[in-house]
Parts: structure tokens; C-alpha cells; sequence
């Protein structure tokens, strides 16, 4: 049984796959594994992977079922003691892997590392340095678009990107899996709130490289598609983490929030799509109470830190605007 598991989620992205996969069979830590989970292509992928790599485990779904869904279908199918979730249009430089195992194994209390991603087409520029979560109901990675020499150090982060992060298997028999009712967008940074608030931390581990082309299946970085998605989900976030007096003190910022983002989605010409997410949101909170967590006295008592976390994110996020 291998160490990692290296699982990447596709949907029509033959035309990443092989620069993809040779990256990961570059790496100097070799005790791993490949499963890629298709999501209904239609593009050959699933051909093309049973041709020019018969040792990678195949996984057809058949039809979208979403990255989130992918993902856990990949999970739930491994037995290796870390996950590596990778997104199909990114490539690894030879010693990500070997730095993402290196601290998962000297810091048990991690549930999650990720990468520092870079544009691979501006690849001295950030494209993700692990995800932070503010009073606002935002999340965002601090270091978009800038220089990647400024974030050089390992960082606690309120969530991992999942498009390039190594996860403890274990450890999702007690958070759980990501929930496959967002379908894509926000699911990573559910999962890796609710496991802060069972006690667990996620880092950026800047030792750890990957390249990533961005928004290969959705096309750009704002769309129709992805800012429906973004807004439910997002609603649905704080539904589901937040104990009902944490939503009420927040809710002040969170609704200045959404008026921000519509302000700016409008001038996109998306406004109306983002009213459509907000409704759908407010839909998964009716017909799925049930995904709510459960608060204990230590996810109560974790959301009180947490909360301090959101007001000191949003101080950040104010700085950067």
C-alpha cells in the first residue's frame, strides 16, 4: 500500500492530463499512487489514460458529478494514508510531494498542506496561497496575483486550495467528506473550516510547488456558471459552521459583504446571476439541514477562535483592497 494517493478530478481535460501526469512521475518522493476520477468526459480522456498510462487507476463516473463528489468517489476508493487532491491543469515541480509528506508527518494535528500555487503563465506570480475566511463571509488567498517571493514562509490558512493539497485520510472519518451538494467552488473551504472547528489545522507549505493554469473547466476566472455556484455555496458555508449566535454577530458584515459583491458582479453584467446563487443557497439550506455540524463544547469552543480569526482576516482583506 502506497503512502499517497495522488487523485485528480477531470472533466474534459485530456489536453492537460499528460503534462499533468508526467510531473507527478518526476517526483523525487515515489511512493504513490494515481487515481483519476472522469466526470463524464467526452473529450477521450478516459481513452487516452487507458492507452498511455494502464497503471493509473480509472475511475468513470459516467456523468458531472461535480469536483466535490469526484473527489470523495477518489477518497473513499484509496487506502494509502495521505490524499493528494490535484486539479488536471496543473503541473508539479519534482519535490512537492516530497515537501507536502515531509510535514504532514512532523505535525499530526495538520488535516491539510497545500502547495503554493503558481501561474503557469506568469509563474513568478501567486495563484493560490492557501485560502483565508473573513467576517465578511469571503474567502480569498492573500497573495493573488502577487509576487511569489512575498509568501516564502509556511502559513496557517483557514482552508487548503484543493486544486493541489495533501489531506490525512483518517481524519475524514471524523470531519467528513466534502460535501457533494456544492458541486464545485467553496468546497474546500467548507471542509477545512468545519475540520478547524473539530480542532485540526491546514497550512501552505511554500516548499511545495505547483503550477497551475486556472479555470480550465469553467472557463474564466468570472462567469455565469461559477458566480451561481460561489454565492449559494457560500450561504450555505455559514449555514453549516457557524452556531447561530456566530451567524448573528456576524451578520451585519456578512450582508455589507454580499452587497460589495453584487455591486461588483453587476458591473460584470453578472448581477443578476448572483441573485440567482444567493436563492439557490438559501434553497441547500432548506432542503439539507441535516449537513449542518453538530456543536459540541469543542466545536463551540473552536468557533470562538475562529471568530477572532474572521476579524483579523478581514483586516487583512480590507488592506488588499
Amino acid at each position: 500500500m502506497s503512502t499517497v494517493t495522488v487523485v485528480i478530478p477531470n472533466f474534459n481535460g485530456m489536453k492537460y492530463l499528460e503534462d499533468c501526469i508526467r510531473s507527478l512521475y518526476r517526483q523525487t518522493f515515489r511512493d504513490f499512487d494515481v487515481c483519476v476520477v472522469d466526470n463524464g468526459s467526452d473529450d477521450g480522456s478516459i481513452a487516452y489514460l487507458e492507452k498511455n498510462w494502464p497503471l493509473i487507476k480509472v475511475i468513470a463516473l459516467g456523468e458531472n458529478t461535480g469536483f466535490a463528489n469526484a473527489v470523495n468517489v477518489g477518497i473513499k476508493a484509496c487506502k494509502s494514508r495521505y490524499v493528494f487532491l490535484l486539479n488536471n491543469d496543473t503541473c508539479c515541480d519534482e519535490r512537492a510531494l516530497e515537501q507536502l509528506v515531509w510535514i504532514m508527518e512532523r505535525k499530526k494535528k495538520l488535516f491539510s498542506a497545500q502547495a503554493k500555487m503558481l501561474s503557469m503563465k506568469e509563474p513568478h506570480n501567486i495563484d493560490d496561497c492557501g485560502d483565508l475566511y473573513c467576517a465578511f463571509g469571503w474567502a480569498f488567498t492573500p497573495g493573488k496575483d502577487c509576487d511569489s517571493t512575498r509568501f516564502s514562509k509556511r502559513a496557517s490558512v483557514t482552508s487548503a486550495c484543493a486544486g493541489a493539497a495533501i489531506y490525512r485520510r483518517e481524519y475524514f472519518d471524523i470531519v467528513g467528506y466534502f460535501d457533494k451538494e456544492h458541486f464545485c467552488y467553496l468546497e474546500d473551504v467548507d471542509i477545512g473550516y468545519r475540520a478547524r472547528l473539530f480542532g485540526y489545522a491546514n497550512v501552505m507549505e511554500p516548499s511545495a510547488i505547483v503550477y497551475h493554469a486556472g479555470s480550465a473547466s469553467s472557463g474564466s476566472r468570472y462567469n455565469e456558471f461559477k458566480v451561481v455556484l460561489t454565492a449559494g455555496n457560500n450561504i450555505f458555508l455559514i449555514y453549516k459552521n457557524m452556531p447561530a449566535l456566530q451567524i448573528i454577530i456576524n451578520l451585519p458584515l456578512i450582508l455589507l459583504g454580499i452587497l460589495i459583491k453584487h455591486v461588483f458582479y453587476t458591473r460584470h453584467g453578472l448581477g443578476r446571476a448572483h441573485i440567482r446563487g444567493l436563492c439557490a443557497g438559501l434553497g441547500k439550506i432548506a432542503r439539507f439541514p441535516g449537513h449542518r455540524v453538530k456543536f459540541g463544547s469543542l466545536q463551540l469552543t473552536n468557533a470562538v477562535r475562529l471568530q477572532i480569526e474572521l476579524w483579523v482576516n478581514l483586516a487583512r482583506r480590507a488592506l488588499l483592497i
